[in-house]
This record gives structure tokens, sequence and C-alpha cells, in this order.
């Protein structure tokens, strides 16, 4: 009796990790992402918050010099995730910006979206680092993204390509220089 309930308990050990180790990420199948495309409707909230920024070259342009500074890392310089390498391999993928999905959201949406963030996504909360005249304008830029790949890659992502490129060739990093705010730095 002994023997078999101790091999019964090595059969359900083996068998359980057997299917942790078969398990991982993977692109959601049709009936996940609907049901999850549901609740995301469901509870974005702000849909019936105003964005009180006028739409004007100066409200994008101060828009896109935040969007710049806290978005591009995942979002690319321009929006669409041009040059962001994990952006496509992440589950779900990153939302690229200019997409139909994104642009039916209301002003107020995609606000509450930056204020708090999307569950489950990798997208943060901004609430607390932004205040509101910066997501507001931000939601301006959204609204008028420059055509995908019209701004390259973010200079993190293209500096680090390079240093991968001269790795490969065996010439170890190379001495450049690029800015931090507004001072150069060097390396």
């Amino acid at each position: 009796m002994v023997d078999r309930r101790h091999s019964w308990k090595i059969a359900v050990a083996a068998s359980a990790i057997a299917l942790l180790i078969s398990c991982r990420a993977s692109t959601p199948g049709g009936a996940e992402a609907a049901l999850a495309k549901k609740i995301k409707q469901e509870t974005i909230g702000g849909k019936d918050w105003k964005n009180p920024l006028p739409d004007t070259p100066e409200s994008q342009k101060t828009g896109a010099e935040h969007f710049q500074h806290h978005c591009q890392i995942c979002h690319g310089l321009d929006g669409h995730n041009t040059g962001v390498p994990f952006a496509d391999t992440m589950s779900p993928p990153v939302a690229d910006l200019g997409d139909r999905s994104v642009q039916v959201y209301s002003d107020g949406q995609l606000k509450w979206i930056i204020l708090n963030g999307i569950r489950f996504t990798g997208m943060p909360g901004w609430s607390g680092v932004l205040d509101d005249n910066e997501q507001w304008a931000i939601i301006r830029y959204i609204r008028h993204l420059p055509a995908k790949g019209s701004l390259g890659p973010p200079p993190v992502y293209k500096e680090a390509e390079e240093e991968h490129e001269h790795a490969e060739e065996g010439q170890g990093p190379q001495p450049h220089q690029h800015k931090h705010g507004d001072r150069d730095h060097k390396h």
C-alpha cells in the first residue's frame, strides 16, 4: 500500500513539473483577446471627461515633448512602436497608438488610461508623475501622431544597436556623445 501511494505522489509531481515546464506566455487566442477587449471597454473610465486644452500646434508640441520624455521607451518616438525591440514580443503587445483600436477611445478614456494604467498589460499609471495638463497635452499629440517610422527609433535603442554591431565586429564599445537634458554626455 505504501508503494502505491508513493508511486501516485511521484506521478502527480512529475505531471505538475511537466505542466509547468510546458507553460509559457503566448499570444492570446481569439476568445481570450475578445474577452480582454470587452473587459477593457467596460472598465476604462473617463468616457465623459473633456480635454480642456485647445487643439493647437502649441499644445500638440507640448504633448510631443512630454511623450518623448515619458512614453517613447515603449511606444517609440512616433507612437507607432518604431524601433522598440520588445513591442511585439510582450503579451499583450505594446499598443500602436495610431491604431484604430486606440484612436476610438475618447480623450477622457485616454486620460484615464494614462492616469491609471492598464493592469496586466505593462502600461503603467502616471498619476503623481505627470500633472493633468501634461496628460491632456500628450493626448493632443496622440491625436496627431506623425507617420509610422518618420522619427526613427528612440535614441536609447539606436545607441544600443550600434554598440551591439561594434561588439559583433570585435571593436568593443565606441566613444560617443549624447545629450541628457541640456547637457552633453560622453562615454
